[in-house]
C-alpha cells in the first residue's frame, strides 16, 4: 500500500491554475526530489500533501504519518540561521514519520553541516520528498526526480544527473524533430511555389508553336486545363502543409560576449595581491596571516564554515587593507543579500539600465537568460519575490561598468533553473569573479580557483572545490585502520555510481587513485 496517493489533483489561487495531477503515488522506500521554478507550488503542494491545505478537486490518501520541514524557520535572536536550520531537522528526524516532507533543508548552512544534513537523510529509515537549490545533495540523496512544470509533475528515475541528462536527450531528440518538420515544410513550400509558377505559364500561349502541335493540342483549351490540373496540385500541396504536425523550436538561450573596461591590460595579470594578511576581529582571531592572489579573469571561490571569516576578507577588498593590493584599473561591483541597489518603485529593465554600460539588446539577452522575457522586463521590482529580485540584482552588476564582481552567496533563494542560468552567465564572463557559496555544484561549475578558511589558515589551491576535496584525501597521511578501509570502499561505491551514469575523465582518475590508496591501506594491513 502506498504511503500517499494523489488522485485528479486541481489546485488554483485566483484564477491561476498551479496543478493539475491525474495521479500521483508515493512509497515506503522513495527518496524524491521535487524541483520546480520558484512560484511554481511546491511549497503548495507539500502542505496539501500534509494536510495544511485541501486541493480543489481530486482526493488525497494518507496511510502513514507525514512530517513537514519548512522552508521558513522560526527565527531565534540567539540562534543563527545555520543553527535554527539544524535543530529543525534533528527534531523532524527524531519524530521518525514514515514520510518527511523537507523544503530547503540545507538554507543557512555551510559545507560541513550540508554534509552532515546528507549523512542523516541516507541513514532516515523512512520515504522522503526534499525540495532543494542543492543539486549536489539531489544527487546524493534522491533516487527520483519530480519536476513541478506547466503545472503538472512528470516523473523521472535516477537523481538529478540522471534528470538532466534525460532533458538533455529530450531537448536533442525535439531539436532534431525540428529539423525534419523544418525541412519537409520547405520542400513542400517550394514545390507549392514551383506548380503555381507552371500553373501561371500554362496560361500564356508559346511563341514558338508549329502547326501540327497546335491542331493536335488545341491551344487555349489545352493550356487551361493544364492550369487547372497545376492548381489542384498546388492545393493538395497546401492541405500537405496544413496537416504537417507543427514541431516547436526549442528554446536555446544566446551566445554573449560583453566587452568590459580596461580588460585587454588586466587579463592573467595580478589584480589583487595579500601579502600576511592577518584576519581578526575583537576578541577573535579569524585566520593567520595568509598570501593570497587573483589574476585578471580568475574565478575564486571562498569557502569556509560559517563564522570562519568570509565577510571580513571581503571587507578588507572592498574597503582597503595595508595587506592588499589592488591594481587601479580594477572596478568592482558587489552583490550582498540586502539587494540595497534596486529601485523598488522602477521596472526591471529600468533598473539594470541605470549605470549600465551595455547595449539594450544585450542588456535584453541578459535577462531572457535569467528568465526574464518580452513583457516581463516591463514589471516593476515591487513586485518581484525575492529570487526574482536576486536575478535582477546581479543583471545589474554584469551588464554594469564592471571588470570584477565579488557575490556574497549569490545563488540564495534561486531555484536550480536560475542558478544553472547564472552559472552560463558568470561562465563567460571574462571578468575577475570572487564568490562566497556552499552550493557545491555551482563553486565546481564556475571555481578555476578555492580560497579555503579552515581552521585559522586560509588556503589557496588552483582548481575548483572537488579538486581540493580529492587533494586532501590523497595527500592526508595513510591511516591504516578497518574504518578507513571501511571509508574508502564506499567512496569507490560512490565513484564507480558516477561513472555508471556518465563517463568523466575526472572521475575516472579519481576512481584509479582510489583503488591505489586502497591498495596501499591493504599492504600495511597485511
Amino acid at each position: 500500500m502506498s504511503l500517499v496517493s494523489l488522485n485528479k489533483i486541481k489546485k488554483s489561487y485566483a484564477d491561476r491554475l498551479l496543478f493539475d495531477i491525474e495521479q500521483l503515488h508515493i512509497e515506503e522506500t522513495d527518496r524524491i526530489g521535487l524541483v520546480g521554478a520558484n512560484g511554481s507550488g511546491k511549497s503548495t503542494l507539500f502542505n496539501l500533501i500534509k494536510g495544511l491545505e485541501e486541493p480543489d478537486e481530486g482526493m488525497i490518501e494518507r496511510h502513514a504519518t507525514v512530517e513537514l520541514l519548512p522552508q521558513l524557520k522560526d527565527s531565534h535572536a540567539t540562534k543563527s540561521g545555520g543553527e535554527t536550520t539544524a535543530e529543525s531537522i534533528i527534531q523532524a528526524l527524531i519524530t521518525s514519520p514514515k514520510l518527511l516532507l523537507a523544503d530547503e533543508p540545507t538554507t543557512h548552512l555551510d559545507i560541513q553541516h550540508i554534509d552532515w544534513v546528507e549523512k542523516s537523510f541516507l541513514r532516515f529509515n523512512g520515504a522522503f520528498i526534499v525540495v532543494s537549490h542543492d543539486r549536489e545533495f539531489l544527487n546524493r540523496v534522491c533516487t527520483t526526480i519530480w519536476e513541478l512544470d506547466n503545472q503538472t509533475i512528470k516523473v523521472y528515475s535516477g537523481n538529478y544527473t540522471a534528470y538532466k541528462r534525460e532533458k538533455e536527450n529530450a531537448f536533442q531528440h525535439q531539436q532534431t524533430e525540428y529539423e525534419k518538420y523544418t525541412s519537409k515544410r520547405s520542400q513542400l513550400i517550394e514545390a507549392k511555389e514551383k506548380k503555381a509558377r507552371q500553373a501561371t505559364n500554362a496560361t500564356k500561349r508559346k511563341a514558338k508553336v508549329g502547326d501540327s502541335e497546335y491542331n493536335l493540342k488545341g491551344s487555349a483549351p489545352y493550356f487551361q486545363k493544364k492550369s487547372k490540373k497545376l492548381h489542384q496540385v498546388q492545393k493538395s500541396l497546401d492541405t500537405r502543409i496544413e496537416k504537417l504536425e507543427k514541431v516547436d523550436k526549442p528554446r536555446e538561450s544566446e551566445a554573449i560576449k560583453i566587452e568590459l573596461p580596461d580588460m585587454e591590460k588586466l587579463k592573467s595579470r595580478f589584480v589583487v595581491r595579500a601579502t600576511n594578511s592577518l584576519g581578526e576581529v575583537p576578541g577573535k582571531l579569524l585566520w593567520n596571516p595568509a598570501t593570497l592572489s587573483i589574476k585578471g579573469g580568475e574565478k575564486v571561490a571562498l569557502i569556509g564554515p560559517n563564522g570562519s571569516g568570509k565577510t571580513t576578507l571581503i571587507n578588507k577588498l572592498l574597503k582597503g587593507d595595508d595587506a592588499i593590493q589592488v591594481s587601479p584599473s580594477l572596478k568592482i561591483g558587489y552583490f550582498s543579500q540586502d539587494l540595497s541597489t534596486l529601485e523598488v518603485s522602477e521596472s526591471i529593465l529600468k533598473n539594470v539600465k541605470k549605470d549600465a554600460v551595455q547595449s539594450e539588446t544585450l542588456i535584453r539577452v541578459i535577462l531572457a537568460q535569467l528568465h526574464f522575457r518580452g513583457d516581463d522586463v516591463y514589471k516593476p521590482v515591487s513586485v518581484l519575490s525575492g529570487g526574482e529580485r536576486v536575478k535582477v540584482s546581479l543583471a545589474k552588476l554584469i551588464a554594469g561598468n564592471y571588470n570584477t564582481l565579488i557575490l556574497d552567496e549569490p545563488t540564495n533563494f534561486l531555484d536550480i533553473q536560475a542558478a544553472e542560468a547564472l552559472e552560463g552567465l558568470l561562465g563567460s564572463y571574462e571578468g575577475s569573479i570572487l564568490f562566497v557559496s556552499h552550493d557545491r555544484s555551482f563553486v565546481n561549475q564556475i571555481a578555476s580557483k578555492v580560497w579555503v578558511i579552515e581552521e585559522r589558515k586560509i588556503h589557496e589551491f588552483e582548481g575548483n572545490l572537488a579538486g581540493w576535496e580529492a587533494s586532501k584525501m590523497y595527500t592526508a597521511p595513510v591511516d591504516t585502520t578497518e574504518e578507513d578501509l571501511m571509508r574508502i570502499d564506499n567512496k569507490i561505491a560512490e565513484v564507480l555510481g558516477s561513472l555508471s551514469m556518465e563517463f568523466s575523465k575526472a572521475k575516472d582518475e579519481e576512481f584509479n587513485n582510489l583503488l591505489q590508496r586502497k591498495r596501499e591501506i591493504q599492504d600495511k594491513l597485511s
